[in-house]
Order: structure tokens, then sequence, then C-alpha cells
């Protein structure tokens, strides 16, 4: 993983977090903000380290797994372009309780804590544009417990499908990443995930090609989905 220090005003110009900063507020951010390139299949951070700013992600995807003695791991999270993470253990001043690993070649902006701390007293609206996003991230996450908890495997996997139909305004997309890491995200094995698609399949609900998905029937499909 290498990191180097660049000037980065325009990058964090862009970060919906820090539009409407200063040209010297955002020179104060870009002091203490580093450009962390990670090659495909390489960890950020392992769970236990110490958490001492957040990421956003310029371009590429990464995971946030939690990974068990035995070796078998649980995707909590894949963050894409101008998605950013570990502002709340960044917050409680915790360890990362997840590991993170590139999916694929992926550049990071890391913002130190102190200086986003200090920014953060002095621009109230800057602490609320934080807030709001966490609370999105909370409303997110009970989001995934009433699936996990009461919405069937199809159900899901339905339900990822059409957020994918949805991002891209077409019925053609690509999976974001490998069957089974998007399996692991649904809270199911990546068998289970192989045969719900090829049910969808064979009622002619979709088309697969690889990591290809064509939406045939939309109608049919918000209907299966319930």
């Amino acid at each position: 993983m290498a990191t180097d220090k660049i000037p980065l005003q325009d990058f964090l110009s862009r970060v919906p977090l820090f539009q409407g900063l200063s040209t010297t507020e955002l020179d104060e951010l870009a002091r203490a903000t580093t450009q962390v390139r990670v090659a495909r299949g390489e960890l950020i951070f392992q769970q236990g380290d110490p958490c001492v700013g957040f990421h956003i992600v310029m371009y590429g995807r990464i995971k946030l797994m939690l990974t068990s003695p035995l070796g078998g791991e649980k995707v909590v999270r894949i963050i894409g372009p101008g998605g950013s993470f570990g502002e709340a253990l960044m917050f409680l001043e915790k360890p990362y309780i997840v590991s993170s690993q590139a999916l694929e070649d992926t550049m990071l902006l890391h913002i130190a804590k102190d200086a986003l701390f200090a920014e953060l007293d002095r621009r109230p609206v800057l602490a609320r544009k934080m807030l709001a996003s966490l609370s999105k991230r909370l409303h997110s996450l009970m989001a995934d417990v009433e699936a996990y908890s009461l919405r069937s495997g199809a159900q899901r996997v339905i339900g990822y499908l059409l957020k994918g139909y949805e991002a891209v305004g077409t019925g053609r997309f690509r999976l974001p990443t490998s069957k089974a890491v998007i399996a692991s995200r649904l809270n199911l094995t990546p068998e289970h995930f192989s045969r719900i698609l090829r049910e969808l399949s064979e009622q002619e609900l979709i088309r697969v090609q690889g990591r290809d998905i064509t939406v045939l029937d939309m109608e049919k499909l918000m209907e299966y989905q319930g």
C-alpha cells in the first residue's frame, strides 16, 4: 500500500460533505489528508487497528468484513466511489471492529481526525452534514436487519437487483463485484445466491451472463419480491 501527499483541495471540494468550505478551510483539511493507493486484494486495515481518521473512496471499491477465528468471512459493507467509512469509530476513538480490503485497484483519501475535529468546531454546518451521513448509514443498517430477519433469500436478492437496476436506469447492469462477495453481503451462501439467480432466470424474470444482469420483466420481479 503506497501513500503520498499531493495537493487535494480540488478533490475535497467535490466531496458533498465538504462543499461550501472556503479555500482556506480546504487548505487546512488538505494538509491533514493523505492519498492512499491500494491494489486489488490488499488490506487497508484490520480489526483491532487504531482508527485515527476516516476514509473516502475516490475510485475503486472496497469491502468491510468480519472474520471468524476459523477464517470465515462476513461482508458488512461494499463501498464504491464517493462513499466513506470509519467516521463513527473515529468519533468514539475506538479501534476498528472490522477489516477492510480492496476489491479492485482503489484510491482513497484518509483525513486525520484532529484536523477534522478542529474544522467541526469552526463549522457547525459540517457537523450537521456528518450527522446526516451517519444517520443515513444507521437507517441503512436497520433496513439490513429487517431484510435478514423478515425477508426470504429470494426477496433479498431481488431487492439487491432492483437497486442495481435503479442505479443505472436501464434493464442491463453489471454486478459491481464477485457473486461470492455479494452473497456474503446479503447473508447468503454463494450456492444459495447462485440457486436464486438460476431460479429467477428459469422463470424468465432475469438473464444472467457472468456478472451481467438483464431484467426481463420488472413488474413480475417486483411482484415476486412482495
